[in-house]
């Protein structure tokens, strides 16, 4: 597992055409977007991209398309959790044989040593390396103790974790223990970092990238105090879109920069035509000032 995939990754928005399929041509100019702010790489098919709503066959096209089109200094981590263990298994196999660096997945609905047998599984069967996914707001019931997420990550193949929480003392032993350990709630980027996170991956990450690259610089350079500072407006930012439905809210601000992403898998919409454009001011207002802050 000699690979380097610390840095920072947008949770890729997977876009859609107005009949729900995936749309590739959007895709390749979305990335080709977000490399330009200097970002390391995506991850792929999570919460923010629907991946367990999307057909595993757009899954597949949405990995095909997003590592032709990354140049090779950059990494692609691919969530394969499905509802069938077997689909995930064959999604790691599929991401491995068209280029992905990493997989992650959701831990299964189950006790813990359903989890542990499930990770056991596919970090066997994984031809990568695998990062788990802890997202205790969503999967409450998967690592019931925190030494059960030890245990998961000392597996063989298991190479860290996304680790969506508030509990850095967690953290800071995942770290401790060897593991690369992204940070996973965007409004806790600066204080992942302070505490060892090797790097972050996020929704907001789509919407200005710019920002979190600098927050993870200013981490790397020892200036917390400037990461700090850019964390509190990115704050701003994260709540303002929280006012609002908030993937419909990110799809909205990707759309105005000319990158239309289309519906949600899910269905779910911004309530009408004057939210979206109360959100699209309120977002500009914000984020200018969250850029003059971050010249001074």
């Amino acid at each position: 597992m000699n690979i380097d995939l610390r840095g920072i990754y947008p949770a890729f928005l997977t876009p859609l055409t107005s009949d729900r399929k995936f749309n590739p041509a959007v895709a390749e100019r979305m990335i080709d977007h977000l490399l330009q702010s200097g970002i390391h790489g995506t991850y792929v098919a999570g919460t923010t991209g629907e991946g367990l709503l999307l057909p595993a066959e757009e899954r597949r096209l949405l990995v095909e398309t997003l590592a032709h089109s990354l140049p090779k200094d950059k990494k692609l981590i691919v969530h394969v959790g499905a509802s069938q263990k077997q689909d995930a298994f064959k999604l790691a196999e599929h991401a491995a044989r068209h280029g992905a660096h990493a997989i992650s997945s959701l831990p299964p609905k189950g006790d813990s040593s359903t989890v542990m047998s499930y990770y056991s599984e596919l970090a066997a069967i994984s031809p990568l390396p695998l990062i788990v996914y802890y997202f205790p707001k969503i999967a409450p019931h998967a690592f019931a103790e925190p030494e059960k997420l030890i245990d998961v990550c000392d597996l063989p193949n298991v190479l860290g974790v996304k680790f969506t929480d508030f509990n850095f003392y967690l953290l800071q032993r995942l770290v401790k223990r060897g593991k690369l350990v992204f940070n996973g709630y965007d409004e806790a980027l600066a204080a992942g970092l302070l505490m060892g996170a090797q790097g972050g991956i996020g929704s907001t990450y789509n919407v200005m990238p710019e920002v979190y690259l600098s927050i993870y610089r200013a981490a790397a350079q020892g200036d917390w105090n400037q990461a700090r500072r850019l964390q509190i407006g990115v704050n701003d930012v994260i709540e303002t879109l929280l006012k609002y439905p908030f993937f419909p809210a990110l799809r909205a601000i990707m759309q105005k920069k000319g990158l239309d992403c289309g519906p949600l898998m899910s269905g779910e919409q911004l309530p009408s035509d004057a939210s979206r454009q109360q959100l699209l001011t309120e977002f500009e207002q914000v984020t200018q000032r969250l850029q003059s802050e971050s010249r001074d």
